[in-house]
């Protein structure tokens, strides 16, 4: 019973918060948006302080459910496992713990989070893992079969789908979430919840906690016949049925073993006996490794916190496609509004690609730089960032993009528009424009005579910065090509107008 609840849980988390990666139309995060925020290390960079305390007390209460419920990621690993148990059943086996590769990892992203090396925090992170899965690799697949429904329902006369644009956001992203595809398709088929154990920062800590569980798989020796059942069946590797322990740390609570235990000699409940029989007492970590584990936990919590705290679309007019743009040199790159600059966005955002995967406008996408690799920034070569547009802040879960009005982003300056003389039509083409002063929704762009002296000159561009919120209107509808005549440069900091 217990397992078939576990099971059900998982698979209604898993399903929704994939949900929330596929769904282009925002309809999903309204009725579903909480589950993103409940994700432990966007609560934890969020500072949802309940958030994090309901997952601490949930794991000192039932060990590591969080790892075979909430994460999408350890559920993943569990498909993949129970796809590799149909080809060889009972196949697993107990196996020590690497204890210096998981607190090496733990502290390597504890390091990364404090230097903002957020690259490597990304890369680690389990939901922003699963996260650039969902989006790089399942969502296109979804939209492809949405474009079909459209297809069919246009030759019915139905408007019930609508046709959305699939396109290759960035390939280093793209890579980096099929390699990691594959590391956990391979590592879950060979030995079930190994990367869990290994590699997951989130699981090392939670594993701490874990130990102190108040229920917990219990084995009880006057039943067990040592039959290895269990631990054949454990995909965490943690039951040693000889000695008849259990390490605690690494159980992620997923009832397999009492499912397959056939005399019931596993049960879940609270250990009532504090004093153990030698032959059958758990044996104990070193007193140093507690000690290096309580330091790097506490460490983690504590650093993180106080760093924290511290801190195919056509244009009008049937101008050119706009694919064929290219990506202008910034000085400052672009964050989305809501996101209050540079550094706060650079700490808080985890790359988690949900704010990538809901943006209408195909503004946002992940960046290549090597600092800020996979966080998403803004990019006007196929939409710019409309201002009735509030999604990016309306989903993130982490506080990197805070919620927007309408009002409150049209009046936020994520950057200034920049013009670029050599590049404008009116003087290379000698022909009349004007594409980026229509559709300036601040009016921040007049057209005036390129030579004062001369009234029928052709006209040019003057923008007037103090009025400009960066919203890429201009840079995205200009119709010069390759470079646009007029581009955005980023504020680090955003300022309100």
């Amino acid at each position: 019973m217990l397992r078939t609840i576990r099971l059900t849980l998982a698979i209604l988390f898993f399903l929704s918060i994939t949900l929330l990666f596929l769904d282009f139309t925002g309809t999903i995060h309204s009725w579903l948006g909480w589950m993103a925020k409940i994700q432990f290390l966007p609560a934890l960079l969020a500072l949802h302080v309940g958030v994090v305390i309901g997952l601490v007390m949930l794991t000192l209460l039932l060990g590591r459910i969080y790892c075979s419920v909430i994460c999408p990621l350890g559920v993943l690993q569990d498909i993949f496992a129970w796809l590799g148990k149909k080809q060889k059943r009972n196949r697993y086996h107990y196996s020590p713990a690497i204890s210096w590769l998981r607190y090496g990892m733990l502290g390597l992203f504890i390091v990364a989070l404090v230097i903002g090396v957020n690259s490597w925090v990304a890369l680690l992170a389990p939901y922003s893992s699963y996260g650039r899965i969902a989006s790089n690799l399942f969502a296109p697949f979804y939209q492809w079969g949405n474009n079909f429904l459209a297809y069919l329902a246009e030759r019915a006369d139905s408007y019930a789908f609508y046709e959305t644009h699939v396109w290759m956001k960035s390939l280093p992203t793209f890579c980096l979430a099929l390699g990691t595809f594959l590391l956990l398709v391979i590592l879950a088929w060979r030995g079930g919840r190994t990367y869990c154990n290994t590699i997951c920062p989130v699981g090392t800590v939670l594993g701490f906690l874990s130990r102190y569980a108040y229920l917990k798989p219990i084995i009880d020796t006057a039943k067990c016949n040592s039959c290895g059942l269990c631990s054949r069946n454990c995909k965490a590797s943690c039951i040693n049925f000889k000695a008849h322990t259990i390490d605690y740390s690494r159980c992620v609570a997923c009832m397999d073993c009492i499912g397959k235990c056939h005399q019931g000699a596993i049960q879940f409940k609270h250990k009532v006996s504090n004093v153990q029989n030698p032959s059958t007492a758990e044996p104990q970590a070193p007193a140093s490794a507690h000690s290096r584990r309580s330091f790097l936990t506490a460490t983690s919590l504590f650093i993180t916190g106080a760093a924290l705290k511290a801190q195919e679309k056509k244009v009008d007019g049937g101008l050119a496609v706009i694919e064929n743009k290219k990506i202008p040199n910034r000085q400052t790159r672009i964050v989305p509004p809501g996101s209050l600059g540079l550094r706060n966005f650079t700490q808080h955002c985890t790359a988690c690609q949900l704010c990538v995967s809901v943006c209408p406008n195909e503004v946002l996408r992940p960046s290549t730089g090597l600092l800020t690799l996979m966080q998403p920034e803004m990019s006007y070569e196929r939409g710019y960032c409309r201002p009735e547009c509030t999604r990016c802040g309306e989903v993130c879960p982490t506080g990197a993009i805070r919620p927007l009005s309408t009002a409150d982003k049209s009046a936020t300056q994520i950057g200034h528009a920049v013009w670029v003389k050599q590049n404008c039509i009116p003087l290379t083409d000698g022909v009349a424009c004007g594409n980026c002063a229509r559709h300036c929704p601040t009016g921040a762009i007049t057209m005036i005579p390129s030579d004062a002296s001369v009234a029928e000159s052709p006209k040019i561009p003057a923008i007037n910065t103090e009025r400009c919120i960066g919203c890429g209107a201009c840079e995205n509808l200009c119709p010069a090509r390759p470079f646009s005549a007029i581009y955005v440069e980023g504020h680090e900091r955003h300022h309100t107008i």
